[in-house]
């Protein structure tokens, strides 16, 4: 889309020269032909260093947005960046595009649909009622088990295992409250990538990002009924167990384990080797390593022991 009929779009003025862009994108990885947005005052910082061609914010920030930089002011920069990104929304299906491609030695049953310019490698199974989206793709050897869904442009590595009813790249809860209540779905066009090695239960969802790519990282293993946030990244080996809920854009270093229905807040990010006992919440970043944490609110391991001693005498 052309800048000049994105503000007109968002409601923001614009007299400059007319140019193409491609996408938004976050601050952080956009380029000079993307528009990113800021509706936080802690993301400030980013602008600087950001390399996006425009930035849509609000009156008070449009000062902090460097020279080259295309400013489109609004009064609600989220609100209107969730207008915006459903006009950059890719279609559901491309009809047009060319047949799926199926590696040597897989197989795939006649009841299992795979789109248009989706790739799937070799030596795989795909079981009855999976669908793969357009322009998906599954490594080699990977195991895709029955009723299995797979939105568009998601990508698999090899050697995995999805077991039945898992869905892979639907939207994320995503959306722009207006002043008055009302709600605006922000369109969720990024992607979700799962590296080779991983294994997910049944019945579990992982949202695609808003921009960028929601990741699993290789060796992880995930359980049956969790839940993975938009633009979270699962680290390797890192073990969720059943019922788990990761809040979007929590970042999690390698082998973290979250116990049984447990959960983060989003915007987080978790130290490596970190354990969560079973129904654990967690609120805050965890920035040191190899610590196992219990309870809500969330403490050590070993000090939550010791307060359940203490109440149980309380209540004797």
């Amino acid at each position: 889309m052309k800048i000049k009929e994105i503000a007109f779009i968002i409601g923001a003025e614009y007299h400059g020269v007319d140019f193409e862009v491609t996408r938004m994108n976050t601050l952080a990885d956009a380029t000079k032909d993307e528009i990113s947005f800021v509706s936080n005052s802690k993301y400030i910082k980013d602008i600087q260093n950001s390399k996006a061609g425009a930035v849509i914010v609000d009156e008070a920030t449009k000062v902090y947005v460097p020279d080259g930089c295309v400013a489109l002011v609004v009064d609600f920069p989220y609100y209107q960046m969730a207008t915006l990104s459903k006009h950059f929304a890719p279609p559901i299906e491309e009809s047009d595009l060319q047949p799926a491609i199926v590696g040597k030695g897989t197989t795939v049953s006649p009841k299992a649909e795979i789109a248009n310019g989706a790739v799937v490698g070799k030596n795989c199974t795909i079981m009855a009622h999976v669908y793969i989206g357009c322009k998906a793709v599954v490594g080699d050897n990977t195991i895709i088990y029955p009723s299995v869904t797979v939105y568009r442009d998601c990508k698999i590595g090899s050697d995995c295992i999805i077991h039945a009813n898992t869905t892979i790249g639907s939207d994320g809860f995503g959306f722009a409250t207006s002043r008055m209540g009302e709600h605006k779905k922000i369109y969720q066009n990024g992607i979700v990538i799962i590296e080779d090695n991983v294994e997910i239960g049944s019945s579990t969802t992982i949202d695609r990002a808003v921009f960028g790519a929601t990741l699993i990282k290789k060796g992880v293993r995930i359980d049956n009924l969790v839940q993975v946030g938009h633009n979270s990244i699962i680290g390797e080996h890192s073990v969720l167990v059943s019922q788990t809920g990761i809040s979007g854009s929590t970042k999690m270093g390698r082998n973290v384990v979250m116990g049984g229905q447990s959960a983060t807040a989003g915007h987080l990010e978790i130290a490596p080797f970190t354990t969560m006992a079973a129904r654990s919440g967690v609120t805050k970043s965890i920035k040191e390593s190899g610590l196992t944490f219990a309870g809500f609110p969330l403490m050590e391991h070993r000090m939550w022991l010791k307060l359940q001693a203490r109440l149980s005498k309380l209540i004797k």
